[in-house]
């Protein structure tokens, strides 16, 4: 079964910072629940896994990444994975993503994606609009989780945000070289988003069975 999908994800984050973080695909599976890069094999493909929780029951995906095409200028990546569990189950997806500026805000940018995944085995039994409802599910998660990482990234050079960290670490350092009313506290460190170490798989479920039971409603009225 093949689910085809195309997303354009809004990010209050500027662009080179977004773009940075795409291009470390480390970091970018780290945005997926569950996902992670356990090997890198050469400059270009890695060896990644998958972990989907039901309950007390963890099931485990073993798979590969590899990077078709990074074009900087464009801040275009092009992605194929693919993987299986010992199940039988297997999947494939073809990535497109691109960054784009919003011309109209340098701090904001868009996250465009396109992919066609193609799913065998027993979740292909979920049928292709379920698995789209499931994907919408999981990309939101990520794309939040992609977001508030790309944050802690250093701004670059010249924007607002650097100038406003600058004028903040300016002001820091006149306040503790006045010293006279006391030791200036400390800038409080950027918080690093904490992601799901698996998958829940209850919440896949539920979604599941809330779009069957909106489906045979559905069809009975």
């Amino acid at each position: 079964m093949e689910v085809k999908l195309d997303k354009q994800y809004p990010l209050d984050v500027d662009a080179v910072r977004a773009w940075a973080l795409l291009t470390d695909l480390k970091a970018v599976a780290s945005c997926m629940p569950g996902a992670e890069i356990t090997e890198q094999i050469s400059e270009t493909s890695y060896k990644g896994g998958v972990k989907v929780k039901v309950g007390p029951a963890v099931a485990q995906f073993g798979g590969t990444v590899d990077v078709i095409e990074a074009v900087a200028a464009e801040r275009k990546m092009v992605l194929r994975g693919k993987g299986a569990d010992k199940g039988g189950s297997s999947a494939s997806m073809d990535l497109t993503a691109i960054i784009t500026a919003d011309p109209a805000n340098p701090a904001h940018c868009v996250l465009n994606g396109q992919a066609a995944v193609i799913v065998n085995g027993k979740f292909a039994q979920f049928g292709g609009r379920m698995m789209v409802q499931v994907s919408d599910m999981l990309l939101a998660q990520f794309v939040e989780n992609f977001r508030q990482t790309a944050l802690t990234l250093p701004p670059p050079e010249g924007s607002a945000a650097a100038l406003a960290a600058a004028s903040s670490g300016a002001a820091g350092s006149g306040a503790a070289n006045a010293g006279a009313s006391g030791a200036a506290k400390p800038a409080p460190a950027m918080a690093t988003p904490v992601v799901a170490r698996e998958i829940n798989g209850l919440a896949i479920v539920w979604a599941l069975l809330k779009s069957w039971l909106g489906g045979m409603f559905g069809k009975r009225s």
